[in-house]
């Protein structure tokens, strides 16, 4: 059976492409009726497909979120008014201090999946370290290097030295320097079959996903 999304991400790209060319308000303007069609209102559905598919994974109620396409360029040397992706999110509240995320991004030059939490508020942080240092550490350890062997990218700790009053040669030291956990799944080309890849690579994260649960 075809994928009703299989279009999605080579319009997208066709789309972000000619944006990379003619990254100005007047260019949106005139081709927004196509943003809206080719991209916004694809990933509108993809999202709730998505959240329906989430929620009978993890049995808990699930949020979603398309970003917006405007870059907020009060700070930024670059003043493009306009972002070259498209990334889409999915949160499942499970009632806890605070949502995980579940997110598909496509760019020019990169297709990614992952989940996770991009950055520990203060308290989660806090149980973050205490799971570490006690007896789930190894739990989470073992984790994070299975998606690792399975080909699942996960960023280096944010923190260069290992946070006190934790030893600098704690056994999980490494762990211990993280402000956040996500993994992701790169695809080098496009996708024919976008729903089947979030359902399995979403399905494969569960068990890091259920383990951050238990922090928030």
């Amino acid at each position: 059976m075809s994928d009703s999304f299989a279009t999605l991400i080579p319009d997208a790209r066709a789309f972000l492409s000619e944006l990379a060319q003619n990254n100005s308000r007047e260019w949106f303007l005139d081709n927004k009726t196509r943003y809206d069609s080719h991209l916004k209102r694809p990933a509108e559905l993809l999202l709730e497909q998505g959240a329906a598919d989430l929620g009978k994974l993890t049995g808990h109620p699930v949020k979603t979120k398309l970003f917006r396409p405007h870059r907020d360029v009060r700070f930024s040397k670059d003043k493009t008014p306009y972002h070259q992706h498209l990334h889409m999110l999915w949160t499942t509240d499970t009632g806890g201090r605070q949502p995980i995320g579940w997110f598909f991004g496509i760019g020019l030059d990169y297709i990614s999946i992952g989940a996770g939490l991009m950055g520990f508020e203060k308290d989660t942080l806090t149980q973050w370290r205490l799971a570490i240092d006690g007896p789930h550490g190894p739990e989470f350890a073992e984790t994070i290097e299975q998606l690792k062997s399975n080909g699942f990218r996960i960023a280096d700790p944010e923190l260069k030295r290992v946070p006190s009053p934790y030893d600098k040669d704690h056994p999980r030291g490494e762990l211990l320097k993280r402000k956040s956990l996500s993994a992701w799944r790169d695809y080098a080309e496009a996708l024919d079959a976008p729903t089947q890849a979030l359902q399995e690579t979403f399905k494969d994260l569960s068990p890091l996903t259920k383990q951050l649960r238990t922090l928030t």
